[in-house]
């Protein structure tokens, strides 16, 4: 049995991966969790761009912090014309995948991230389509749908209650609703052995996973 974010849609709507969701225009991605694509892990390479990124700002450890994050992200131009991405942002990025809890992030994780970043940086863009920098609370719920989540009306309600600014929401506040609604679909399947859209939390269990985030 599918919950919503993984599985099937809507009733009466059957998506697949990689089809048109219907009226938006948009595209499901391929591969992975919905949200983001399949992620292969690989080896550095000078001739690698998100590697300079990454090096240039790493430290001794070879992990980043937040306050690094925010400084490789920037120089690296991945948010286009779109404002850069705030601190609070960035600490989230690097909670949606700090699987060691360091509170840093590591090349591998970096490039997981970057993949992540230019995906949902696609879906933002197929929906500001006058290139505004922002986007209305209707085109935010057909992009979380174009990334293959399928949630209830009132739980679109709270995202963009939670995400919007005078009724319009921005590139950073997108991705950080998108971190979010990975990193805790994450920690819900994780828990959700059999599929079935519901399960039982320990306090702790639950404090640890949704207050790190």
């Amino acid at each position: 049995m599918a919950y919503p974010g993984y599985g099937e849609g809507m009733p009466g709507m059957q998506i697949q991966m990689g089809q048109p969701v219907p009226g938006t225009g948009l595209q499901v991605l391929l591969g992975g969790y919905p949200g983001y694509p399949a992620y292969s892990d690989s080896y550095p390479s000078a001739s690698d761009p998100t590697w300079t990124y990454f090096s240039a700002v790493a430290g001794q450890d070879g992990e980043v912090d937040a306050e690094e994050l925010q400084r490789c992200l920037t120089q690296s131009g991945i948010s286009g014309t779109y404002s850069p991405f705030s601190l609070e942002t960035c600490r989230l990025m690097i909670a949606m995948l700090d699987r060691d809890y360091t509170g840093k992030m590591g090349f591998n994780e970096f490039k997981e991230l970057w993949a992540a970043l230019n995906a949902w940086k696609q879906n933002f863009m197929a929906v500001d389509q006058d290139r505004s920098g922002t986007v209305e609370p209707h085109e935010l719920s057909q992009a979380i749908a174009a990334m293959g989540y399928r949630l209830s009306p009132q739980a679109l309600t709270t995202i963009v209650k939670r995400y919007s600014k005078n009724g319009r929401i921005f590139f950073d506040d997108y991705v950080a609703c998108c971190v979010k609604l990975r990193a805790l679909t994450d920690f819900f399947r994780g828990r959700d052995h059999l599929q079935q859209g519901f399960v039982n939390f320990l306090y702790d269990d639950f404090l640890q996973g949704t207050m790190a985030i």
